[in-house]
This record gives structure tokens, sequence and C-alpha cells, in this order.
């Protein structure tokens, strides 16, 4: 097969039989975005062939003068056997619009009274100290022995059954014993229980200057794995306190932007195992930067709790996720066995136990099922609560301590920024608040880190559409008024856009489609809210209050989720915004046995309702595609 390069890198690779131009630059080490999971349909792989021969698909997204100039989808061109390919690669997916603002995922978003209580704090990984019996000649007993049958008399003395458990040694360790076991006579072991056995997780000489700061200070991780970001807290074990936060983006987003096209992207096995390698080599990195924030040894981290969708559990292990997206919509795990780290790939001390959140179904996972242990939801209250989670999918349950019902409906990612023709996270330079002039329909903006504007985030889409509602400049449609003059609207043929920032350099402008992005968007996830009540004979007004979770949350105004369609006018007054609560959870689930009980418990009494299946949800979801809906009573 030819070689084929790639510019401007200049890496040259030997291509493969009927490969694609896109396999071709993921095999050769090179980022290539693909937000739709590589269907051809949303034209961000275009590459320029300079030169050979390729076999390409013909794709209306691509004009006959690009096609003339080379232009092709690396997704949907082969690679022919002919002569040597150049290709020019044109997106940068690695660069990415901003950093994270100063606002970290630093505090525990709970409220006070629902934290552990006094004697409950402690996590899965235990510590004792064994003294192992000294070896004699001809009693028969191997190092192994005398080790387990010391540690085997020491769980049993402190267990509340007096129940003997029994005694699995990783062989990592295994091999290290024999030193051990002769630098000191009393032992310090770390453990954990699970189904009946004690698994050994480490083993240092007591006594002994460790090298293992992270062991000392008894460090563990909890870890929210969102579809687009990735927030992981380090948390001293005695006391829940948060020592480090970080959060950063997703590394699968080059593969698609919402978990469906990253389940169509996953269907081949390389691809399965690519996404798994980049989670995972966004996991070690956190890891490594918090590591060295507070001076530890990452190896010395013996526990560690994952928040994450269904979806993203399933990439994580490396589990074909297909079957969540195809009828009967049912995923290969929802309660996942405790996993050593080392079996995950994830660089801490590799027998650490790993636990993972459990999910609900295939579309609401275990992210919810920690979110809740933030909420009333979880514990003994007649309230009954709506919980809500906003990001590129939007999860939502409904309760109180009789009851649990869940859905979830794909609101895309217009909320994170995804899908919008200049859209970016809530990041450093994104546009996150809009005002119109109702006069000359003119712009003023504030931009997140007060720099120059680079695009523009979810909230400040919400901002901007609600402005426009206000100022008269856009209609129920969500059309742009092309009959007053305004020097923001810009009409090309039937499409007309919105220009924020007119300026060379900073320009951010809006189109009527990436409008009805955001109309699309808040019309399924309110569709879902009515919908849920209505399966259980509720509305709006019987709810105590509605919990917003998410970090899309952080900068969206009330008034103007009111005016856009997104929240009742009846919820006005009883929203509250909790942020990232799957990495809070995650910290409870870490430190507290109370709380890892009361999450298995909470996710087996929530009931799962397919909106796929409802005949309902499109009728709903038709009605809300308006601004604010057909029936306004209920926003204004």
């Amino acid at each position: 097969m030819p070689p084929i390069t790639f510019l401007p890198s200049g890496v040259v690779i030997e291509s493969q039989k009927g490969e694609t131009i896109l396999d071709a630059a993921r095999r050769a080490g090179l980022s290539v975005e693909v937000p739709c999971g590589g269907r051809g349909i949303c034209k961000k792989c275009v590459v320029q062939v300079l030169s050979g021969d390729i076999i390409r698909e013909d794709n209306p997204l691509l004009s006959k003068s690009m096609l003339d100039d080379g232009y092709a989808m690396a997704c949907k061109t082969l690679i022919s056997d002919g002569s040597a390919v150049r290709v020019r690669l044109l997106s940068d997916v690695e660069s990415e619009h901003g950093a994270f603002s100063e606002q970290s995922e630093d505090m525990l978003l709970v409220d006070p009274e629902l934290l552990p209580k006094a004697g409950e704090m402690a996590p899965m990984t235990q510590m004792t100290a064994v003294r192992p019996a000294l070896p004699v000649s001809g009693d028969g007993l191997s190092d192994y022995d005398r080790f387990a049958s010391a540690l085997a008399d020491a769980l049993q003395a402190v267990s509340t059954d007096g129940a003997a458990l029994a005694i699995h040694l990783p062989l990592r360790l295994l091999r290290a014993l024999p030193l051990i076991i002769r630098q000191s006579e009393t032992l310090r072991v770390a453990y954990f229980v699970d189904d009946g056995q004690a698994s050994v997780v480490d083993i240092q000489p007591l006594g002994s200057t460790l090298s293992n700061s992270a062991a000392e200070l008894r460090v563990g991780v909890a870890l929210d794995i969102g579809t687009t970001t990735v927030a992981m807290q380090l948390v001293e074990l005695s006391t829940g306190a948060i020592l480090a936060s970080k959060t950063d983006y997703n590394g699968q987003i080059a593969c698609g932007l919402d978990v469906i096209s990253r389940i169509n992207y996953a269907q081949k096995p390389d691809r399965l195992e690519e996404l798994r390698v980049k989670i995972l080599k966004t996991i070690n990195g956190l890891l490594d930067d918090l590591s060295e924030e507070v001076s530890i040894d990452p190896a010395g981290i013996y526990d560690m709790t994952v928040a994450a969708n269904t979806t993203m559990v399933h990439l994580l292990l490396g589990i074909p996720p297909e079957n969540i997206r195809l009828d009967p919509y049912v995923p290969s795990v929802n309660y996942v066995p405790i996993y050593r780290a080392g079996e995950l790939g994830i660089e801490i001390c590799p027998d650490a136990p790993v636990l993972i959140a459990p999910s609900v179904g295939s579309y609401v996972g275990g992210d919810i099922s920690t979110g809740l242990l933030c909420t009333q939801l979880a514990y003994d209250s007649e309230d009954i609560f709506l919980f809500l989670d906003i990001g590129t999918n939007g999860e939502l349950i409904l309760g109180n301590n009789e009851f649990l019902l869940g859905c979830a409906c794909s609101a895309g990612p217009a909320f994170e920024g995804g899908g919008i023709t200049q859209g970016m996270r809530a990041s450093m330079g994104a546009i996150e608040r809009v005002a119109i002039d109702a006069v000359t329909g003119l712009a003023t903006y504030s931009v997140i880190g007060g720099h120059a504007p680079k695009g523009i985030c979810g909230s400040g889409m919400i901002s901007l559409v609600a402005s426009l509602m206000r100022s008269g400049w856009i209609d129920s449609a969500g059309q742009l008024d092309r009959e007053r003059e305004c020097a923001a609207i810009e009409v090309a043929g039937r499409q007309a856009s919105y220009i924020i920032e007119p300026n060379e350099g900073m320009r951010v402008a809006v189109s009527e489609n990436d409008i009805q992005n955001i109309v699309r968007a808040k019309a399924a996830i309110f569709s879902a809210c009515l919908l849920l009540l209505q399966n259980v004979g509720l509305s709006f007004d019987d709810l105590s209050g509605m919990v917003i979770a998410g970090g899309f949350g952080r900068y969206l105004d009330i008034d103007d989720a009111t005016m856009i369609g997104l929240i009742p006018k009846a919820m006005h007054d009883k929203v509250r915004f909790q942020g990232n609560t799957s990495v809070s959870g995650a910290n409870l689930a870490l430190v507290s046995e109370h709380h890892r009980k009361l999450l298995d418990q909470t996710a087996k009494r929530i009931t799962y309702i397919d909106l796929s299946t409802d005949l309902g949800y499109m009728d709903q979801y038709s009605a809300a595609l308006f601004l604010p809906h057909t029936e306004e009573s209920l926003f204004k």
C-alpha cells in the first residue's frame, strides 16, 4: 500500500488496504476532530488531499469548488492502492478556545446536614498492623502462610460478627513479601473487604520511613467522568477535606461531542480501544497534576470512586457500548464489580479498589446516582423534588422518600457550546452574558475572565436569545427581524446571523441555525420535565424545589432560562443551582461507608422511564419548539 504523508506535521506512514484517511491519521498519532463520531454529517474532519489516489464518497456538505480543490471528508475517504498520498490536516482538536476559569471543583456541594456523621468516615481501604509469626525450621509454614494467618486473626478481632475472612494477596505483593516480611516484625497492611474476602492493597514495614507520602496522608480520589469534562478531587480520607481539585476536557471529545457519536465511533475494536486510551490519558494527566500540587506519590493512593454516565463507564472499561443505543436499549453492565486500579490502567496504587457508581439505565448513569447523595432525594424527605443534570444529555430524577422516577433526554451539546458555529465551553474567553438595545439592536456583553471574546458558551447563548426576545429582535420561531434596519443582523439568502462583536480579530456571530440548536435543547429538557411529572399526576406547582446540577448552571441566569422556555415561572423561586454534584457525591461515597450503602440503595430505588417509547414525548417536544412555548402562560 502507498505511503501517506500528513501535513503540516510531515508524519509519514504506510497506508493499509481499505482504511480511511481518518483511521490512518489516528494510527499516525494525529488528532482529527469528528464530533459526529465519523458519520460524515458535521464537516469538522475536512482535509485537503494535495496529491495521490483516493476514493471519495459523494457528500452534499462539500461544494464542487471544494471538491475541485481536493477537499475531502477524512471519515468517508478511502486511500486507494495507487500512488503516494499527501494530505493537509485542517483541524486542530488539541487547541481549546481558552482555559478553565479559576473556579475549580474545590468545594463539596452538599447541605451540611447531609455530610457524614461521626463514626461514618470510613473509606473502602482500611489499615491494620500485623505481626506474622517468625519462621521456624520444620513447621512447614511459608512466608505467605504466616502472613495470611496473622492478617486473618487481626481482621477477625475487629470484625463485628467475628467471622473469618478469606485473604487475597495480589501477585505483585506476593513477589515482594519475602523481602518485606524480613524487614520488620510488624507490618502495616492496607486492605479492603468485598464479598467476604479481604484483598490486600499494600504492605509496608511498620516504623520505616515511607516514600509513600500519599499513604501516610491517607489520600483518595473522587472522579467524575463527564461526556465533555472530567473533574477530579484529591481527598484527605480521615476528614473529607479536598486537598486539590482540577477539571479538564475529556480527551474523547475528538471522537464525538455526545454519547451517541462516541457509541457510533466505537463500533470498530481499534476505535473502542482508542477511546479507552484517551480517557485514561485524561485521568492520569489529572492525577499527575494534582499529585504534584500536593507533593504526594500517586502510587500511594489507595482509594478511588468514579461517577460517570453509562456510556462513559463502558468506554472506560473497554466494553462495546453499541447495545446502549439499540432497541431494547440494554447496557452491558449497571453494577460494576470492584476492580483494581492496575486492571483499569489508572496510575495510582495498582491494587487499590476502584468503586464505580452504579448506573440505573442506558442513559441514567452513576453520575446521577452520586449526584442524588447531595440532595434530599436520597434521604428520608417527604418533600417532592426534581433533580436535573444538564449537560450533553439531560438526566432527570423526580421523587421523595416514597418514590424515585428517572429519565434522560438528548439535549445535544448546545448547552456546552457544541453545535454552535463559534460555540465553546464555559471557559476563559467565552461570552457569558449579552444585552440587546431595543432601539438599535446592538449588543453589549461580558466575557468569562474579562478578556477579548473567543466565542460564546451555552449560558451566553441563552442570554443572547432571551435578550433578543425582550428587545423584540426575534420572533417565537427563532427568526431574526429582517424588516427593521440593524447593523448587527446580516442576511445571506434564507439565513440570517446576529453579530455580537463585529471587530476584526474578535468577531463573534450567531446564526439562526445556532439559535435553533438552543431552542431544540431547551425543548428536549423542558418536555422531559413535563412528561415525568405527568407520569405521576403532578405539576410544577407540586414541587418543593428543583435542583439543577452540572457546570452549565454556574453562569445561567434564571430569568433568561424562564424567558426562553427552559424553566417555568412556577419554579422561578424554587430553583437551586448546585454545580457538579457528581464529583461531590463521589467524594461522599469515597470517605463514608454509610454513603456507599446509601448510593447502592438509591440507585436500586429509581424506576427508569425510556422516553423513546413514550408516545407523548414527541408531542410535548413539538410544543416546546417555540420561544418560549406554545403555552406562553407557563413562562410569562
